[in-house]
């Protein structure tokens, strides 16, 4: 039924590409793309013989991603990228380069390679030629304008019938964002201020003292003159700018301003409007709260953002809002919608805007008539959908589809969603090296309140009725998060291993409806505790979990539960926190986003008691199961020292602690060893408490 998978490049294979010209590399990627992948990879030769093969912590690097679906004027072809990391490289480097693929699966091949990565895909109107970010080296320059030389993001441009891409601009700061205007004779795009002459003189000899939450380098709007090769700076002012969009006839621009640029300054979201000509600039909407998402009607008359009136929330939906867009009175839309209001898609002839959003254990697209405010949830595949594209004529989706038990791959459909098309097979390894994936479902139970609560229950590989399973619980991050039935690389890896995994959505978790979102507002670790350890009870009654043999470890808020229940139960036989908060009181002053935990709490200094209550360090003495920490050393949303805290509290105290810091990682674990560490010390810290044998890693142990 689907086309031929995506042959998979090695970076060396890249760089002889390169030395070759438009036309014979086109030729030479056409008998590539024919060719079936099948030797695999050297490290794993020796097991492709197996029949029961399961997803090893190697292998979880082996995934690749396709993102970014962008249709073609005529809406004939796609334009994505596709990523993947070269196991033969020893760092396992990672490469992003962009792909083609027809609307009907066919004719899929790569448009660049490159040792830097290509993103951010974008069609000419013409579709005779798309745009792209890349990293360019600068030229050096005495000049104050290029003080800052070095490798910079810019804009490349590139024939669709093939040849070399080409970098259209020469920017002296990275370009953050852009888009082509309706006629394709400008760009406009994001970048951050440049450091002056002087700036980069102290930044050399290290005189570089910060004045905290008083100097940031914010980012700005530039027009780029295609042919004139000029770039034009549009905003100025003590505000960062983000999310911006050509008006219909080019005449005009709206984008989102921020006070600066940190991640807890979202609050102070505005939507403006600026003239082209003249550089005049206006606010669109006066709102105490945050104001986001803008994006222009067909007919250039009418802008559609999301809204919320609140300043102090962080948890409460925002409506769509549609405003005149020379200024006026808002009409507000989906206020008894009662789930989150994303990024607004207009349809061709302005009747219809469609957004998606998580509903329950899927992320759904939605639809609402901006005439009689009608609602309806269009029916899609079972799993995650994202990443929305809708043809210019309003007749073909795209999107990104992750299915339960399989990663992510892109999708086309007509308009009403029937018949979709699977238009890329990234992983074509798993089976073609007969890999056995791990099978999700969706369960409820009742929590001690009487009220049903829902969770996804990912089954052990080679799984049988019947039969009891060594247990983990793992609650999701947030609070404000939740689970959905979508691919997870992480439960594969576990599942392969013999484990069940349950991923409660407890009170607090988003998808449910606003009352069920702010339900855990001064509750932290009592109602989520209770909905997690009634998921625990529920499936120990089914026969699923063996409860002699259960396991606990979550990252993030999911890391703050861990804390909490190791402190509160004794059932597990062993608990692991990652990236946790454990200590509240402290984590409001570190953490970089103190709006949040404000929003449940208040401020510790006007609830001292309150957050005594509810973090987990507090209960420190009350630990009886082995405890595996483990932490970014550059964590900035919840900092290392939280980690330390609870670790020093367990080693005084004589209990079994263990504790594993990455360093230069931040709040996720991004670089590939490290990656691998995490996974392996999961394994084998799981395994050796509950009496399990690994089925992969047995010789990684760490």
């Amino acid at each position: 039924i689907f086309p031929p998978p995506m042959r998979k490049f090695s970076l060396k294979d890249v760089n002889i590409m390169r030395k070759i010209s438009g036309v014979s590399l086109a030729v030479l990627l056409f008998l590539i793309l024919s060719l079936s992948v099948s030797a695999g990879h050297s490290s794993n030769k020796a097991e492709a013989t197996n029949p029961a093969r399961v997803l090893s912590a190697l292998d979880t690097l082996r995934l690749n991603s396709v993102a970014s679906p962008q249709l073609s004027p005529d809406g004939e072809c796609v334009l994505f990228t596709f990523a993947q990391k070269d196991m033969q490289d020893k760092d396992y480097k990672s490469s992003t380069q962009i792909w083609r693929v027809g609307v009907d699966g066919s004719s899929r091949q790569a448009m660049t390679y490159a040792e830097q990565n290509s993103t951010s895909p974008a069609w000419f109107p013409s579709g005779k030629l798309f745009a792209f970010l890349r990293s360019s080296e600068q030229k050096k320059s005495s000049s104050e304008n290029n003080s800052n030389s070095g490798a910079k993001t810019q804009v490349f441009f590139m024939r669709v019938d093939g040849g070399e891409a080409w970098a259209a601009t020469s920017h002296n700061e990275n370009i953050q964002s852009f888009e082509i205007s309706r006629d394709g004779k400008k760009l406009l795009f994001t970048a951050r201020d440049a450091l002056t002459k002087e700036e980069k003189e102290k930044e050399k000899r290290k005189d570089d003292a910060e004045l905290v939450d008083q100097e940031f380098r914010l980012s700005h709007l530039w027009i780029f003159d295609i042919a004139e090769k000029k770039a034009q700076r549009l905003t100025e002012g003590d505000f960062t700018v983000s999310d911006a969009h050509w008006s219909p006839d080019g005449k005009k621009i709206v984008y989102v301003t921020r006070i600066n640029p940190k991640v807890d300054a979202g609050h102070t979201a505005d939507v403006w409007v600026a003239d082209v000509a003249t550089a005049s600039t206006r606010k669109l909407y006066e709102n105490p709260g945050p104001d986001t998402s803008p994006r222009w009607s067909p007919d250039g008359k009418t802008i559609a953002f999301a809204s919320n009136d609140y300043p102090d929330s962080s948890t409460l939906h925002s409506d769509l809002y549609l405003i005149p867009a020379d200024g006026g009175r808002p009409k507000v839309l989906l206020a008894d919608f009662d789930l989150p209001f994303g990024s607004p898609i207009w349809a061709p002839d302005g009747k219809t805007i469609y957004w998606s959003t998580g509903n329950k254990t899927t992320v759904d697209l939605f639809a609402v008539d901006i005439n009689t405010e009608d609602v309806q949830r269009l029916d899609t595949l079972r799993g995650s959908n994202r990443s929305w594209e809708l043809s210019q004529d309003g007749t073909r989706w795209v999107w990104s589809h992750t299915a339960p038990s399989w990663p992510g791959e892109l999708y086309t459909a007509a308009s009403d969603l029937n018949d979709p098309v699977r238009l890329t097979e990234a992983n074509p390894w798993l089976k073609e090296e007969q890999y056995q994936l791990a099978q999700m479902k969706v369960v409820s139970w009742k929590n001690g309140d009487g009220q049903t609560i829902e969770g996804v229950l990912t089954l052990p590989v080679g799984y049988e009725e019947g039969k009891k399973y060594p247990f983990i619980l793992h609650p999701h991050g947030g609070p404000s998060g939740a689970v959905t039935t979508a691919f997870s690389s992480t439960n594969q890896f576990l599942a392969g291993n013999g484990f069940m995994i349950l991923q409660p959505n407890f009170r607090g978790s988003s998808n449910y409806g606003q009352e069920f979102l702010n339900a855990n507002r001064n509750q932290w670790g009592f109602r989520d505790y209770d909905d997690c350890m009634t998921g625990v009870d529920h499936c120990i009654a089914q026969g699923w979990a063996d409860a002699e043999r259960m396991i606990c470890y979550g990252w993030s808020y999911g890391g703050y539960m861990s804390f909490w229940i190791v402190t509160q139960t004794d059932r597990f036989q062993a608990v692991s926190p990652g990236a946790g908060l454990p200590n509240l009181y402290s984590m409001y002053s570190t953490t970089d986003i103190p709006r949040y935990l404000k929003w449940y709490f208040g401020t510790p200094w006007d609830n001292p008691e309150v957050y005594e209550k509810h973090s987990p360090i507090r209960y420190v003495k009350q630990v009886k199961s082995p405890v595996l920490i483990l932490h970014g050393g550059s964590d900035a949303r919840v900092p290392y020292t939280q980690a330390v805290e609870f670790y020093q509290a367990l080693k005084d105290l004589g209990k079994d602690v263990t504790f594993v810091r990455f360093p230069r990682e931040g709040h996720g674990i991004r670089e590939p060893y490290h990656q691998l560490s995490r996974l392996r010390h999961y394994l084998h810290f799981f395994c050796e408490h509950v009496g399990l044998e690994p089925v992969t890693d047995n010789d990684q142990k760490e």
